[in-house]
């Protein structure tokens, strides 16, 4: 028999992955769904197939009817609070999965709780726009104690992702170690693209000319972010893909890591000034292409292009 899986916390990535475990992860139980807007989870259930998920009124609803919790919430504060109040409970013998993207010694922190609590626990961030949560596709990092990260695999490569960066028996940290410096690439890359966009343009190379370029040589992620910048969709779009505030999280992270570390991320100090302007100009609705903006007016151009 397979395990009550529950889920809580359904932003961008959250609502993507929940649709893929129940489209592919063989339950043979309806995925139990909560999120702190009771709203979201009650759409997000409607959208599912009839009888293949069910609502929670609580996190301590959620975690008392299942096996195995996943968690996906947006900063450290966020999920050290949803912890806390599922460690309220008994979990002896429940396994908690977390996806968040958050600071190494947080996850490490999680662990200690859970394992306290007579739980077990697993780090499982993940690499991929919301696109690929919801197509399947994202990559996925595993860290934890063998035993536990082995009752994860099943809902990982073929239903959340398309791969796996196994670091079985090392500390949870190491995912969220990763996950941090992984998404400084990102950043750095926004960054290259906004500042080569830009100056395409005011050299007069022109934008259009940059993006075939990069279309034939970089396909993948920067094409994707290339055709976000020329189209506008940076400052277009409501809902972020990557909101500034998380951007800036990750990029906080990095930074502090990095001192600890006798050590410094530049490029990443560079990125997150340009993240201030961002939020600066956009509020809440910035998103990290947004960078493009940023740049286009430290060159004297229109945030919007």
């Amino acid at each position: 028999m397979a395990p009550q899986l529950a889920w809580i916390g359904l932003g961008n990535m959250g609502r993507g992955i929940c649709k893929n475990l129940v489209e592919k992860g063989q339950l043979d139980k309806p995925l139990i769904i909560y999120n702190r807007t009771q709203q979201r989870a009650i759409d997000l259930s409607e959208s599912l197939p009839p009888g293949k998920s069910t609502v929670a009124s609580s996190v301590e609803a959620a975690v008392s009817k299942a096996d195995i919790i996943f968690t996906c919430v947006g900063d450290d504060a966020a999920v050290n609070e949803t912890i806390d109040t599922a460690l309220k409970g008994n979990v002896e013998g429940k396994l908690f999965v977390d996806c968040s993207t958050v600071h190494p010694d947080t996850t490490d922190g999680l662990a200690r709780k859970c394992e306290g609590a007579g739980a077990e626990f697993v780090a499982c961030p993940v690499f991929g726009a919301p696109a690929m949560a919801t197509s399947g596709q994202l990559i996925c990092v595993l860290a934890g104690p063998v035993a536990s990260v082995e009752k994860v695999k099943p809902y990982t490569k073929g239903v959340m992702g398309r791969a796996i960066v196994d670091f079985s028996g090392q500390s949870s940290g190491k995912a969220t170690l990763l996950k941090v410096i992984g998404n400084t690439f990102i950043l750095n890359m926004v960054e290259a693209l906004s500042e080569g966009h830009v100056l395409a343009e005011t050299s007069g190379l022109g934008t259009d000319n940059l993006h075939q370029f990069i279309e034939t040589m970089f396909p993948g992620p920067y094409t994707a972010y290339s055709t976000r910048m020329i189209s506008g969709d940076y400052y277009k779009r409501e809902e972020p893909l990557f909101a500034v505030d998380l951007a800036r999280k990750d990029a906080r992270h990095a930074m502090a890591l990095a001192e600890a570390s006798g050590t410094r991320m530049k490029n990443v100090e560079v990125g997150d000034a340009h993240l201030e302007q961002v939020k600066k100009h956009r509020g809440e609705a910035g998103d990290i292409a947004a960078i493009y903006g940023a740049v286009r007016q430290e060159a004297g151009l229109k945030f919007e292009n």
